[in-house]
């Protein structure tokens, strides 16, 4: 009986080690999938971006705040971005739309070449008329130091590189940094059939760029973060299998 209990208490053991051995390379995520095996891939909750984990409020170099003061009889404020009021966005919570045109091409193509040859050679062939004394032929050797060295190298490197991005999507202020400009932060998810794809974009924008339709180019926005991908079952057979990118990481050759 205690036999019993022991290889159950064994079995036991090694159950957990396994669940903790795949938790460790990512399995986690692999029992969450089984859960949805049959299911479409669920929607993200709508969530304050200032309250999701690790969020951290941009810091930038700021020039010192200018005292706003009013001159009589005047409708112009000193300081005022605009004379009228409009409806862009310019406070926290305030929405714009971000057009995303990304369209990069690079093409980089480098050839070195390096080639060196060392030849180093020292010794004793006559001290003093060695030559002349059989024994001091034998003890004197004829080089101490020879020495040969050669070395190359050859390396070429090539880049070719076509990126396009053409969408549109909505951001929200996040913060409003003390110069004015404006701290931005959009996801959108769209959901096709068993495929989800995501697009975010997050960075920091002038207020002067917003167009009067309450838009901005994203090659306007500094410090720009844009990611544009998915998840799902033709997400899933695209990756490599866990085992795979650990033999990937691991192997040295």
């Amino acid at each position: 009986m205690s036999t019993f209990s022991s290889a159950s208490h064994l079995r036991r053991i090694a159950i957990s080690a396994l669940l903790l051995a795949t938790c460790a390379l990512g399995g986690c995520s692999s029992i969450d999938r089984l859960s949805q095996i049959g299911e479409q891939p669920k929607l993200s909750a709508i969530d304050n971006p200032t309250t999701q984990p690790g969020y951290k409020p941009v810091q930038m170099p700021m020039p010192k705040p200018e005292v706003a003061s009013y001159n009589p009889n005047s409708l112009w404020r000193n300081g005022s971005r605009a004379f009228f009021k409009d409806q862009r966005a310019r406070q926290v919570g305030d929405l714009l739309t971000v057009t995303v045109n990304i369209t990069d091409k690079a093409n980089i193509e480098n050839d070195t070449s390096r080639s060196r040859t060392n030849k180093e050679d020292s010794g004793i062939s006559d001290f003093i008329g060695a030559k002349t004394i059989t024994q001091a032929n034998k003890i004197l050797p004829g080089r101490i130091l020879t020495a040969d060295s050669t070395s190359s190298s050859e390396g070429k490197g090539s880049v070719d590189r076509k990126e396009a991005l053409q969408t549109n999507v909505a951001a929200v202020v996040t913060q409003v940094l003390p110069n004015g400009n404006l701290v931005v932060e959009g996801k959108q998810e769209i959901r096709v059939n068993f495929e989800i794809r995501e697009l975010i974009v997050a960075g920091i924008v002038r207020p002067e760029d917003i167009q009067s339709d309450n838009t901005i180019d994203s090659t306007k926005i500094a410090q720009a973060r844009i990611a544009y991908g998915g998840r799902g079952q033709i997400t899933d057979v695209q990756q490599p299998r866990y085992g795979q990118q650990v033999m990937d990481v691991l192997l040295p050759f």
